[in-house]
């Protein structure tokens, strides 16, 4: 009588070993993946806020101090949120009106940095909530105005002035989840751009 003698198949533990590596790349790999997604969506967002201050800036730089007048220098920041509004409200902008709690103008030094007690400051109050631009209300409202449009030098020692905003970016990936559970619902972005006004 012949002995039978079995020997393990090395086949079955290699097929083991890949399903565990499987399921130890996988989650890692979809991380890095979601991760590289939340991040083109966090740019594209900042690109926007750019072009937003940028707007605003140009606008701000363009308007300098009104020459003086009152009716238009009571025109001038409106016209600056309106163009900031604009780009944010534009169509394939990704950026949600609600998530911008505020926007700034303000007198900026030779460095770029803002002059302290020399800013108006615009929240948001919701949807047509704020003054009328061209026919169209403003979703923002000032609350404060340290710097008067009228005061504002243009010529001979011009002055910078400077258009920030305030973001709060809600993560869109299922990241969102782990944020949640890590306390945060998002990132806070800014971004400010300062030009010098136009005399």
């Amino acid at each position: 009588m012949t002995r039978v003698v079995h020997r393990p198949d090395a086949r079955a533990g290699e097929r083991g070993q890949a399903i565990i590596e499987f399921g130890v790349i996988v989650p890692v790999f979809t991380l890095l993946l979601l991760g590289l997604l939340e991040f083109g969506m966090l740019f594209t967002h900042h690109i926007t806020l750019e072009y937003a201050t940028r707007e605003g800036a140009r606008m701000a730089a363009s308007l300098g101090n009104g020459d003086g007048d009152a009716a238009t220098c009571a025109d001038i920041d409106p016209q600056i949120v309106a163009a900031v509004q604009r780009v944010l409200e534009s169509h394939g902008s990704p950026v949600t009106l609600s998530g911008v709690s505020e926007i700034s103008i303000f007198r900026a030094d030779i460095d770029g940095a803002p002059i302290s007690g020399n800013v108006n400051v615009w929240t948001y109050t919701g949807a047509q909530s704020g003054p009328v631009v061209d026919g169209q209300k403003l979703a923002f409202t000032q609350q404060s105005q340290a710097w008067a449009p009228c005061t504002r030098v243009t010529a001979p020692n011009a002055q910078s002035i400077g258009v920030s905003l305030q973001y709060h970016y809600k993560l869109l990936t299922p990241l969102s989840a782990l944020g949640a559970a890590a306390g945060t619902q998002g990132v806070p972005m800014s971004d400010a751009t300062i030009m010098a006004l136009n005399p």
